[in-house]
């Protein structure tokens, strides 16, 4: 029973888990944000290569 009520009172384990919500949560907003920009980027570079076209014609 000891042994039961030792293991109920560490917490240990629940800063474990605590950094891995954290950077999990990192994680998503990096991906997010790495989203944003990738379809920014990819529209710029449209823009440039619509521009160069027209240019050169």
């Amino acid at each position: 029973m000891a042994k039961f009520l030792k293991l109920i009172k560490n917490e240990d384990g629940a800063t474990a888990i605590e950094y891995g919500l954290i950077a999990a949560l990192i994680a998503v907003a990096a991906i997010a944000a790495m989203g944003n920009i990738g379809d920014q980027l990819g529209d710029t570079f449209n823009d440039v290569a619509t521009e160069l076209s027209t240019a050169r014609n």
